[in-house]
């Protein structure tokens, strides 16, 4: 190989390492920024592909995608100065490379300790504002809205982030007064448990003593009622019986004396002593006398 061909072979080497170090490609989930010796020479460089000076230009790269700060419990005060332990998370994303590279030197962890912050503060301020009604109850996604957009005027100003949502995951109260509110509420219930329970006795002694009224009342009224119909009864009874003398006295009394003697000797032990001249006999003489003759 001659020395002319190697030149060639060596320019052509250097111009490829020149042409590759001068492309660059930036994808649809990234955003970039070009540097000059360290210096922001464009700050928000489109995704496809770019060209810059060797040696002199560098690109940086952040993704651009929503991301997720999940931020470890925090104990936060009310307005009533009741603590809270407050575990909560963040959804971000670059808005201003520019702003974020100045703000973190592209670094995400820097970026992430400064949104963990203003969140934190975001939230007792939030929190330090209402009380623990308010915070437990359904203004907590208003209380959520408030804090998203404050803070999110906040962190596009000063880091370049747009702060997409913040959100409460879980609020507990701490380990050192729970046992003491867990005692306290346990305290309560079983005050209204008692309170319950001597108020059931009370309306079912009133229930109780209503019922019995109402089981003599209905009791006197049937036996009322019962001795009204078996008054009636008898009266028409006697109607009949007396409508039925009337119209043959002997033969009634006929009649009477035979199921009087019917139920005076039922059995051989009955035993009545009477007088055989008395009425009693009246209709069995009769009929002797009658046979006599």
């Amino acid at each position: 190989m001659s020395t002319k061909t190697l030149f060639g072979l060596l320019l052509m080497g250097v111009a490829l390492l020149i042409g590759s170090s001068s492309l660059f490609i930036i994808n649809e989930t990234e955003r970039a920024v070009m540097l000059r010796f360290g210096a922001i020479e464009k700050a928000d460089i489109e995704p496809g592909l770019g060209f810059k000076v060797p040696f002199m230009n560098n690109v940086r790269r952040f993704d651009a995608r929503i991301l997720t700060l999940d931020s470890p419990p925090e104990r936060i005060f009310t307005i009533e100065k009741k603590a809270l332990m407050v575990d909560s998370f963040a959804k971000w994303r670059i808005a201003d490379v520019g702003t974020y590279y100045q703000a973190t030197s592209g670094e995400e962890r820097t970026a992430v300790r400064l949104l963990s912050q203003r969140v934190n503060e975001g939230l007792r301020n939030q929190f330090g504002g209402r009380s623990l009604q308010e915070v437990v109850s359904g203004e907590r996604d208003e209380l959520m809205a408030d804090l998203t957009r404050d803070l999110n005027e906040i962190t596009q100003k000063e880091i370049g982030v747009e702060l997409v949502d913040v959100r409460v995951k879980k609020i507990d109260l701490p380990d050192d007064v729970s046992g003491s509110v867990y005692d306290r509420m346990t305290s309560e219930r079983e005050k209204e448990a008692r309170d319950y329970r001597a108020k059931g006795r009370e309306q079912a002694e009133v229930i109780r003593a209503d019922a019995d009224r109402q089981k003599a009342v209905l009791e006197a009224e049937a036996y009322r009622e019962s001795e009204l119909i078996r008054g009636d009864g008898d009266a028409e009874a006697a109607s009949i019986y007396a409508a039925a003398y009337n119209q043959d006295p002997e033969f009634y009394s006929f009649v009477r004396s035979l199921n009087a003697y019917k139920n005076s000797f039922k059995g051989r032990e009955d035993m009545l002593l009477v007088d055989p001249k008395s009425d009693f006999f009246r209709y069995l003489n009769n009929s002797q006398g009658k046979s006599s003759k």
